[in-house]
């Protein structure tokens, strides 16, 4: 009897710092919020625990630091029902952490320490043979090495396994790393970057950076907030969905719950416009939710 289909997550893992205040700063001033909270987070752990909500089997190859937030975020990965045998424990290195300042509309600013993210590189990899070899979608983001990626492609590739990259945060992506991507995922800044044109925040526009990025991909997906995506690949199939009607709480966290959830659709056989509908269900969830509620979604 064969396994259920893996969705495999190469990427970061954070211990973020969540503070809520009535406005985010600006350069020089203070700004006096009203409460914090810690959380566990990295675009990569996010989207490997999305997967596993979206019930498909997901497994984490990461790595965190021999320290107190490195405990944290693995526990964390459990709790969820994520595989986290091949997150390394990088000895004498910091865990990646953040800090981000939730405005009163629910929209934030965060920065990011990489710390043992930046550690990664093919070595994790080979030692998580056994789960790549049964990787059926393999999701990649932008907070560790591009080395580190292109070598997790290849190997998923190798063994026909599906590549969903997350372009995030928005940087310069080489044509090895873009030839072994089958699908290409995107907020409006990011496909701004990637296809070198403003990008109107509506789904028309984005329709249309995702006509400019199939020309790098053979499947772009740019995603717009509160508007919704865009979907488009090279045999011209083009379609747009709209965003669910929520009263939104909290922004945080709403692509990464759309790239996992969309991967854990695909990782099932589901078409693509059913993949992206579940992803859009999955993200507005997630938005309506406090955050302190979100565990059990």
């Amino acid at each position: 009897m064969s396994n259920p289909p893996l969705v495999t997550v190469f990427g970061s893992l954070h211990y973020d710092i969540m503070v809520d205040a009535p406005d985010r700063p600006r350069k020089g001033e203070t700004v006096t919020g009203h409460a914090w909270h810690p959380k566990c987070g990295g675009k990569g752990g996010n989207q490997a625990i999305s997967a596993a909500r979206a019930g498909v089997r997901s497994a984490m190859i990461g790595a965190v630091g021999d320290d107190d937030f490195g405990t944290a975020l693995l526990a964390n990965l459990m709790r969820a029902g994520v595989d986290h045998s091949c997150v390394r424990v990088a000895r004498n290195t910091g865990s990646g952490m953040s800090v981000a300042i939730f405005d009163a509309e629910g929209d934030y600013g965060a920065v990011i320490v990489s710390g043992s993210n930046l550690t990664l590189g093919e070595a994790d990899i080979a030692s998580a043979a056994e789960v790549v070899t049964q990787t059926a979608v393999l999701l990649l983001q932008n907070e560790v090495p591009e080395a580190a990626n292109i070598a997790a492609a290849r190997a998923v590739k190798a063994g026909g396994g599906q590549v969903v990259l997350n372009a995030a945060p928005a940087r310069k992506l080489s044509a090895e790393l873009i030839s072994l991507v089958d699908i290409l995922v995107v907020n409006v800044i990011e496909a701004e970057f990637l296809a070198g044109l403003a990008v109107v925040e509506t789904r028309t526009g984005a329709a249309e950076a995702a006509r400019r990025l199939v020309d790098l991909c053979p499947t772009a997906i740019v995603t717009v907030g509160g508007e919704g995506v865009a979907y488009r690949d090279r045999s011209g199939e083009a379609f747009a969905l709209p965003a669910i009607a929520v009263n939104v709480v909290s922004t945080h966290g709403a692509g990464d719950e759309f790239v996992g959830a969309l991967a854990a659709a695909l990782a099932r056989g589901e078409v693509m416009r059913a993949a992206i509908a579940a992803a859009n269900a999955a993200s507005a969830l997630l938005v309506s939710t406090p955050e302190a509620d979100r565990s059990g979604i």
